[in-house]
C-alpha cells in the first residue's frame, strides 16, 4: 500500500512528458492488479457511461430538454430564429430548433452500438496513464481516438434522421419565409454537419459525466472490477 501512494504522489510530480516514462515502471503487481485488469476496469467506467448516460440521449428530449447538451441554433441561424420572433412567428423558431434535436436523438439511438465497439480499442499500454489522469480522462481518450470514425458513422445517420423527423420540409420552410423578409440576407447553412458534431459532443459529455462520477463517488462503483480498479486513484 505504501509502494502504491508513493508511486502515485511520484506521478503527481513529474510533467506530462515523464509520465507514460513513470508509468511504465510501475510493478505489474502492485495491489493485485496489472494494466489488462486496469483497461478492463475503464472499459467497464465506459460502457456504464454509454448504459446509464448516453442511453437517456435516445429518449424524446433527450436532448432537447436536457441544459448540458441541447442543441442550439449555429451562429449564422440565430439572426433567422431572433428575426422570426420579431414578427410574430416564435412557434416556427421553436419547431425548427426542436426537430434539431430530434434527429441527434435518433442518430444516437441508431449508432449506440458502433460507440460500444469504440470503447474495445483501449490499450493495455494505455490503461494506467488514463488511470491516473483528469477525472474525464478515459473520455477524452476515447474522443481523440474515435472521433473521426464516428463523425463518418453519424453523419449519414442525422441526414436520414432530417427525413425520418421531417427537419428538411421544416427547416426548408422556415429559411424560405426568412429568405422573403426584406433586407434580410439569404442563408443556406449544413446543418447536417452542424448537428452531427453537436450529437458528437453531447454523447461525450453524458459519458465524461458517469467517469467522473465513478472516479469521485465510491458508491458509484457498482461492480467489484470497477472498486478494485479506481481505488488505486484515490
Amino acid at each position: 500500500m505504501k509502494k502504491t501512494i508513493l508511486c502515485i504522489l511520484l506521478l503527481q510530480c513529474v510533467s506530462c512528458g515523464e509520465l507514460q516514462q513513470v508509468v511504465n515502471q510501475l510493478p505489474q503487481g502492485t495491489s493485485g492488479i496489472g494494466n489488462a485488469e486496469i483497461a478492463q476496469g475503464l472499459k467497464a467506467a465506459l460502457n456504464n457511461g454509454v448504459e446509464k448516460q448516453v442511453s437517456k440521449l435516445t429518449k424524446k428530449d433527450g436532448f432537447f430538454k436536457n441544459e448540458l447538451v441541447k442543441i442550439f441554433l449555429p451562429e449564422e441561424l440565430k439572426k433567422v430564429d431572433k428575426t422570426l420572433r420579431n414578427i410574430g412567428l416564435g412557434n416556427l423558431a421553436d419547431e425548427g430548433l426542436k426537430v434539431l434535436n430530434r434527429a441527434a436523438e435518433d442518430a444516437v439511438s441508431e449508432a449506440t452500438p458502433i460507440f460500444v465497439d469504440a470503447i474495445k480499442g483501449i490499450s493495455f499500454n494505455d490503461a494506467k496513464t488514463i488511470l491516473l489522469g483528469a477525472d474525464d480522462a478515459a473520455t477524452q481518450y476515447l474522443n481523440n481516438t474515435t472521433q473521426t470514425k464516428l463523425y463518418d458513422k453519424f453523419n449519414p445517420i442525422i441526414k436520414s434522421s432530417f427525413e425520418k423527423v421531417g427537419a428538411d420540409k421544416i427547416w426548408n420552410g422556415l429559411i424560405t419565409k426568412y429568405n422573403n423578409i426584406p433586407l434580410t440576407n439569404n442563408v443556406n447553412p449544413d446543418l447536417t454537419d452542424y448537428v452531427t458534431t453537436e450529437a458528437l459532443n453531447g454523447v461525450y459529455t453524458m459519458i465524461a459525466i458517469e467517469e467522473k462520477e465513478i472516479r469521485n463517488k465510491v458508491s458509484a462503483r457498482t461492480s467489484g472490477i470497477l472498486k478494485k480498479v479506481f481505488a488505486l486513484q484515490d
